[in-house]
């Protein structure tokens, strides 16, 4: 457990944890930005480690990276190596990727396999992570394999994504997450093909490519070319919010073309917008008529964050032109929200910066509402209690 305000803490995370229970009282009207250590602090950095990352369901990946019995790829959160695996009954369990005899990574980048070998002593694993084989260790007196299989964690899936909590007795995942069924049930994201994957990197706290993601205020500026003339700042309307997530709509210009093929359920008013969400605390999700994008936060530093991210979409594309078309698009604004976010966190070093106001509920509600998870979690009121 981390420990409370004023018992031996940085001063700095202190008074981050201050501000945050002083802004978990205010009202919308009076949103606003947090201050620059916030986003910059190694030690409080840490504490987010400690109370959201090894404490909240994280998302990991899609279940569209491992689509056949046997396909499994590996992953990284807050130092600890993760095995994404789907057995042969289709199962995906997730397990620790650290060797139980001399703490080497097992298993290395993506593939399919029925079983799993070191490539330091040839310990080998099963996919229900049981120890299968341990050359050697024959003779050694009270040895037994099926004390030295790899830890599993705790592994659900939704909507076709796939999370993990390092808890002992975690929450259920979808409970959170029902009252944002009405938004998105007719777009049947969890019906759609899985196209692409990949890994990025960016020089930007976590916090930050969160509410970059969730906030529509930038669309018309930041994404003049690539956005603007689809989805324009204007057109944006924040969703109410709910204990698992924040999420706006991101409606079309009316002159712009439909972005089909859609699923029959889809209604008319449907098919002309985007829903935005994020499930907290690190998955953000675009979903538009025809197609879903995916970003898997993984904080590396208060400065770093690993991001992996995918698309999924309706039908069937022989001539690839959606998956293509759609690819260079993010693309496009995902380079102009690196470049940005990478300057934003050069700025937040200034001694000049404080905090700003957040503009009105359409355009930037969304990023109150994700400092208003950090304060319920992390926030202290004045006498140091939570």
């Amino acid at each position: 457990m981390t420990k409370a305000s004023g018992d031996g803490e940085r001063p700095e995370v202190t008074e981050i944890r201050r501000r945050l229970g002083v802004y978990r009282h205010l009202e919308a009207k009076h949103a606003r930005t947090m201050p620059p250590a916030y986003y910059t602090s190694p030690s409080f950095f840490e504490l987010e480690r400690e109370c959201i990352f090894r404490r909240e369901w994280i998302c990991v990946g899609h279940t569209g990276q491992i689509p056949e019995a046997g396909d499994y790829f590996t992953t990284e959160l807050v130092d600890e190596p993760l095995l994404v695996w789907r057995d042969q009954d289709r199962h995906i369990k997730i397990f620790s990727n650290v060797c139980r005899h001399r703490a080497n990574i097992v298993a290395r980048g993506a593939g399919n396999a029925r079983r799993i070998s070191c490539g330091y002593h040839a310990w080998t694993y099963g996919q229900d992570g049981r120890l299968l084989a341990a050359p050697s260790f024959v003779e050694c007196e009270e040895f037994r394999k099926s004390d030295h299989g790899l830890p599993a964690l705790h592994c659900e899936t939704w909507k076709g994504l796939i999370f993990v909590n390092f808890c002992a007795n975690p929450q259920a995942l979808r409970s959170p997450l029902q009252a944002l069924e009405p938004y998105i049930r007719n777009y049947h994201i969890d019906e759609r093909r899985h196209l692409y994957h990949t890994e990025d990197v960016w020089e930007a706290n976590w916090k930050s490519v969160a509410e970059n993601f969730m906030e529509g205020y930038h669309l018309s500026t930041l994404h003049a070319k690539s956005l603007h003339d689809m989805t324009p700042t204007a057109l944006c309307e924040k969703i109410p919010t709910s204990e698992g997530y924040t999420a706006y709509k991101s409606h079309f210009n009316p002159t712009y073309p439909k972005r089909g093929p859609f699923h029959p359920d889809l209604t008319p008013e449907e098919q002309r917008y985007s829903v935005l969400f994020c499930a907290y605390p690190a998955l953000l999700v675009g979903v538009a008529p025809n197609a879903t994008v995916y970003l898997c936060l993984r904080p590396l530093t208060a400065g770093r964050t690993a991001i992996g991210w995918g698309v999924t979409a309706v039908g069937q594309d022989p001539d690839k032109k959606l998956k293509e078309g759609y690819l260079d698009q993010l693309k496009a604004a995902f380079l102009e929200d690196r470049q940005e976010l990478e300057m934003v966190q050069k700025g937040m070093k200034s001694r000049f910066y404080d905090h700003g106001p957040l503009a009105s509920t359409d355009l930037e509600g969304t990023v109150w509402d994700l400092t208003q998870y950090m304060a319920a979690r992390l926030g202290v009121d004045g006498d140091g209690s939570g």
